[in-house]
């Protein structure tokens, strides 16, 4: 490049497709279908099915297979692996979100600030996923799904031991518990955390494919069977079964109800928030979160050292508002880069 041709700083803008890195020739979790898309994780609303090439880990790309079938082409990075794309450098570090989940390390071969984007992140310990890794930046990309200061996590622990407390006192009782919870992540923390000693685990359909995906990755999950017709007896009354909030007032789960019927719960860091429980028509409220809480995201971003810091999903603008005010940074809403969400409840 001849000293008179200005170098980019901007090596991400938005698009109507999502975000774009013109000098690498990729999207970043696009919104569709593009031909080359550098994933985050395997959620839907990150990694959109159609895509010609999908970047990622092998783990999210085993997730993918198991969403979308066999015939996805892939190109996968093991962690801080650099790889050529263009006229820049990519690498992919762990982001503590889901099984797989990156963080994505972008520099420019001719120097200039490096950037990273968190895509969906948490910092808290969690057995079914690789711990999250500061990575060094100038510029950091984060979403701030829960950017308030009124989100903060109780011990995921303390909770699992209530989700269990809950279900044995019901089970005593011969009635059903029903816990709804995203498929692919949040479901398999939950069942990690669960006792199977209390009586037997049930999982809907949707949950099959990516629960055994983690299991082939060596994560330690208790037994479980598929909730259905043929197994509705052996569930009844003594059962757990986690299931997507989709399956909410359907023909398939009122089938599993016990002798004293039935209770549910719903497990996602909204309920912190008092009326959710009763928004989503269930009787418990666990808060449980594959997403970094208030304190989660400021530690994310001081441990970057990153100077400039975009804000994208959720409470975007009071997050940005406060790393000016309070932190010192540059930050700025990049806005919604996310597709349509296929059920993340957080």
């Amino acid at each position: 490049m001849s000293s008179s041709t200005p170098i980019p700083t901007d090596l991400l803008v938005p698009t109507a497709k999502g975000l774009y890195c013109e000098r690498g020739g990729f999207f970043i979790d696009p919104r569709r279908p593009v031909a080359r898309a550098i994933t985050t994780h395997a959620h839907t609303d990150h990694a959109p099915p159609g895509c010609d090439q999908y970047v990622c880990t092998p783990r999210t790309a085993d997730l993918i297979r198991s969403r979308y079938g066999p015939e996805q082409n892939f190109l996968t990075l093991e962690w801080g692996t650099q790889h050529q794309f263009g006229e820049v450098m990519v690498s992919l570090h762990p982001a503590g979100h889901i099984m797989g989940s990156a963080q994505i390390r972008i520099e420019a071969l001719d120097g200039g600030p490096v950037w990273v984007v968190t895509g969906d992140c948490k910092d808290d310990d969690d057995p079914t996923t690789e711990a999250f890794e500061s990575v060094p930046c100038d510029v950091l990309i984060i979403e701030s799904t829960f950017g308030l200061p009124i989100y903060h996590w109780p011990e995921p622990e303390t909770v699992l031991s209530q989700i269990n407390d809950w279900w044995a006192t019901n089970a005593d009782q011969e009635r059903t518990c029903v816990v709804m919870t995203y498929a692919v992540g949040k479901a398999q923390r939950l069942l990690a955390g669960l006792d199977p000693n209390i009586g037997p685990i049930g999982i809907h359909g949707a949950l099959v494919g990516p629960t055994e995906v983690y299991r082939a990755a060596g994560i330690e999950l208790p037994e479980t069977i598929r909730a259905g017709r043929d197994t509705a007896t052996e569930l009844q009354g003594r059962g757990i079964i986690v299931c997507p909030p989709s399956a909410a007032g359907t023909p398939w789960i009122r089938r599993f109800s016990g002798k004293d019927g039935m209770e549910t719960a719903f497990a996602s860091g909204w309920m912190a928030v008092r009326g959710r429980q009763r928004w989503r028509g269930v009787d418990r409220g666990f808060i449980l979160s594959d997403h970094a809480d208030w304190n989660g995201l400021l530690n994310i971003v001081r441990n970057s050292k990153a100077k400039r810091v975009g804000v994208t999903h959720g409470s975007t603008e009071a997050f940005s508002r406060y790393l000016q005010e309070f932190e010192g940074l540059e930050s700025f809403v990049l806005g919604d880069q996310r597709a349509t969400s296929d059920g993340d409840d957080g």
